[in-house]
């Protein structure tokens, strides 16, 4: 079994670069301080960023989100928004790199001067890492699917650990997939405070009934560029969608369900607790939506080629 992040090994991964606080190194050099805010207590936050046809797909919507998460965390880069999106560049151009990657973007608080919580207790330069791999989905998960399991993990509101804030602490949500695992699935189900379903662990989740698309309110799911996406093009191309409180018996009388992720897309969904959707996969409004997104990317790659120095500024 395998979750949505699952991609196949790429020989291209063992010689790339990673950027180090504006050095390239090879990636067995890449290596931060144990005493590094992001290794001590995950204090810090990331982006990830799709490659497409010389695009960094979605990038100011990207940068917008980070920019956003640094700013909850009262961080302040010596880098802009159009300074880092250069640097990105940079780094998939060190690796020859056009099409086919996903990138990571971590910013932690840096290095402190001793082990504690405090935040003032650094030493005043972020830790900022930008990771580009050969990665793509695997392309069975387009037909088997994905068996999610729920949770006894919640999903949490903003003012106790804000699920729309891209942060290194995943622990929660780590937790979630173990019980998944546990349970013999391949992805968390997760409900909110109220025990309606919200997201799952490392994606947004998203379910069909009578040609009908369903999802969460959004108020404790994830901030997902894909999924306000897919929320847009369902709007765009006419497919009726309902944004809402949903108990868990409704998701498991769906006639579809698909996840949504920068890395992925949309992933089909094939069982939910147990209850077995419908095959083949996917689905075929599933199936609509994965065809419109594909022209999206198509659409965002042409209107915005060049790379990732089209960001703004």
């Amino acid at each position: 079994m395998a979750g949505s992040q699952d991609f196949a090994a790429d020989p291209r991964n063992a010689d790339l670069r990673i950027y180090l606080n504006g050095a390239l190194v090879p990636r067995d050099a890449a290596k931060v301080s144990v005493f590094d805010a992001g290794f001590v207590l995950g204090d810090g936050v990331w982006e990830g960023l799709r490659l497409h046809k010389g695009r960094l797909l979605f990038l100011e919507t990207h940068l917008e989100r980070l920019w956003a998460g640094l700013a909850d965390i009262a961080l302040d880069l010596p880098l802009g928004k159009a300074e880092l999106a250069a640097e990105i560049q940079r780094t998939l151009d060190a690796n020859g790199m056009t099409h086919g990657a996903h990138l990571r973007v971590m910013i932690t608080r840096g290095e402190k001067a001793a082990v504690n919580q405090d935040p003032r207790n650094w030493l005043g330069k972020p830790t900022i890492v930008i990771t580009a791999e050969y990665k793509s989905p695997s392309p069975q998960l387009a037909t088997r699917g994905l068996a999610l399991a729920t949770s006894r993990i919640r999903c949490t509101p903003a003012e106790m650990f804000d699920m729309r804030l891209n942060s290194h602490s995943r622990l929660a949500l780590i937790r979630a997939l173990l019980d998944a695992i546990e349970a013999g699935g391949d992805e968390a189900l997760m409900l909110d405070p109220n025990g309606f379903v919200s997201s799952c662990n490392a994606t947004n989740f998203f379910w069909v009934k009578d040609g009908r698309v369903m999802t969460s309110t959004g108020d404790y799911c994830f901030n997902g560029v894909t999924r306000a996406n897919v929320i847009e093009l369902c709007r765009r191309h006419g497919i009726p969608i309902t944004l809402g409180d949903f108990e868990l018996a409704d998701v498991h009388a769906a006639d579809e369900a698909f996840v949504t992720g920068t890395f992925g897309g949309l992933t089909p969904v094939r069982a939910i607790d147990g209850h077995e959707l419908a095959a083949p996969l996917p689905g075929p409004v599933t199936r609509r939506l994965r065809e419109a997104y594909e022209a999206l990317k198509d659409e965002d790659a042409a209107a915005n080629g060049g790379g990732a120095l089209e960001a703004a500024p």
